[in-house]
């Protein structure tokens, strides 16, 4: 019978899955970063280079507190998935309340630690003191936003548990359309607006988010759908939450190590310069397009293998994660052509300081030669996300970036006295991770970590461990 909502991805065409699942995803993030080069071409090319500085020293304390949020939508988007594959439709319900809840309540918590440690966290980041305050000031404003985010993360992955990818898609069209009007009309002052310069971004995002949440859930409420937010039942609220913390606190703390090395990587950076800041600032978005397919290839597979594996259909996700790394492979192999061939003629579109793009330019030539590499690390740790072993991939951030990248930006960059030392050190962090991840996943020791323990039916009517039933299904490929 076909759900009422949602897809069912435990049946079909793996690859057709894999596309037409992960294509409005891949529309929304180009959509998003769409503005956001909007956005840079607004900021660098009207503001200056010291505006585009502000904004690429704010962006990685943003993503850190994100990324908490984005850990717990995880263990969200992992639970549904699992509980929608396995027909538990009122444990589906259950997951939603206590998600809302603390979901919620975390985005209000770190909007207020937030706008209280903001200065100190820019001092700690070496910021330049020429664009300190206004920094300060940008952040801040810009932090209001957080709790409304969290709320569009939360429901995006709710809907894409269920193999919903469109409706997120139509909200976020139009989230990006009204910010995308409101940006130039507060930065410079128009219809009655004041002129913000810089932080009129911020209010834009602002605005946007509250507007376009506000209509979702009204949307949602509308179409009676499972994954509506409403007044939670408090007796939801047990093991739900705690199935939520165990899975989605490692991948928090797995997104912050994600966007706190960001934060480091920035603040060696920032030490050598403007230049130098602004010059990873202009090509770090150049590493958000390449970076898309696989973010965006990552999230279907995790949702497939997570579908697949609440309903026990353990042979499909060998295949899922053959044609992720076919997809991904290809696409990221294309992207890094284009960024190692054409680097200036992508930086120039964000900024045309010569000397800017010059170094930005050496940053494209070695950073971007390695895209796949990141690229098919997604597909493994999305397999390994699906069946919830969130700790691990957690660990394997760990290493990437704690053990390789930041410490070895840091000694290259002052051994070669010289910031391309910085872009050595994230190469080598992307052959770690890849190397962990992959290890793992064929070790299929991430099977332990399915959400739900328990036995799986065999064909035949009799139990088997997953586990040995991957393991089985690996040695006969």
């Amino acid at each position: 019978m076909k759900p009422k909502f949602g897809t069912d991805l435990t049946t079909g065409s793996i690859p057709r899955h894999i596309v037409t699942f992960s294509l409005p995803m891949l529309v929304g993030s180009l959509l998003q970063t769409a503005y956001s080069f909007i956005n840079a071409i607004w900021v660098g090319q009207f503001l200056g280079t010291g505006a585009l500085a502000t904004v690429t020293v704010s962006f990685p304390v943003v993503f850190t507190l994100f990324g908490i949020g984005m850990g717990m939508t995880l263990a969200t988007n992992i639970l549904v998935s699992q509980s929608y594959g396995a027909k538990r439709f009122d444990e589906l319900r259950q997951v939603v309340d206590s998600s809302t809840v603390l979901i919620l309540g975390l985005g209000i918590l770190l909007t207020l630690l937030g706008e209280l440690f903001t200065p100190h966290i820019l001092r700690a980041m070496d910021t330049p003191e020429d664009i300190f305050q206004p920094s300060v000031d940008y952040l801040r404003i810009f932090l209001l936003s957080l709790p409304f985010s969290f709320g569009m993360f939360a429901l995006r992955s709710m809907l894409q548990g269920m193999g919903d990818s469109k409706t997120p898609l139509y909200f976020q069209f139009i989230s990006v359309v009204l910010t995308t009007v409101l940006d130039p009309l507060l930065i410079f002052g128009s219809l009655g607006l004041p002129r913000l310069g810089l932080n009129g971004t911020a209010w834009a995002t602002l605005v946007s988010q509250v507007l376009v949440l506000a209509v979702l859930v009204a949307w949602l409420h509308r179409q009676k759908s499972p994954v509506a937010p409403g007044w939670p039942r408090l007796r939801h609220l047990g093991p739900a939450t705690s199935r939520t913390f165990r899975i989605g606190v490692p991948a928090s703390i797995q997104q912050s190590l994600v966007s706190l090395g960001m934060v480091m990587v920035t603040g060696i950076v920032n030490g050598f310069g403007e230049i130098s800041t602004a010059a990873f600032g202009a090509a770090s978005r150049i590493d958000q397009i390449a970076f898309m397919p696989a973010i965006n290839f990552g999230m279907a597979i995790s949702t497939l293998a997570g579908q697949n594996l609440g309903a026990g259909h353990l042979p499909r996700v060998r295949q899922i994660f053959a044609w992720g790394c076919a997809f991904n492979g290809a696409i990221t192999l294309v992207i890094s052509a284009v960024a190692v061939l054409f680097p200036e003629a992508l930086l120039k579109v964000f900024i045309t300081d010569p000397v800017v793009v010059e170094l930005g330019t050496s940053y494209l030539h070695i950073v971007g030669a390695c895209y796949v590499l990141f690229g098919l690390t997604f597909v493994s740790n999305g397999i390994i996300n699906g069946a919830g072993s969130t700790l691990v991939t957690t660990v394997i951030s760990l290493l990437s970036l704690w053990v390789a990248r930041v410490p070895l930006a840091y000694a290259l960059s002052r051994q070669m006295h010289d910031v391309k030392g910085i872009w050595y050190a994230i190469v080598i962090s992307f052959f770690v991770s890849l190397g962990c991840s992959m290890a793992y996943y064929f070790s299929g020791r991430w099977m332990r970590g399915l959400a739900q323990t328990k036995t799986v039916p065999a064909e035949e009517g009799t139990e088997q461990n997953p586990a040995k039933v991957f393991a089985n299904e690996a040695g006969e490929a």
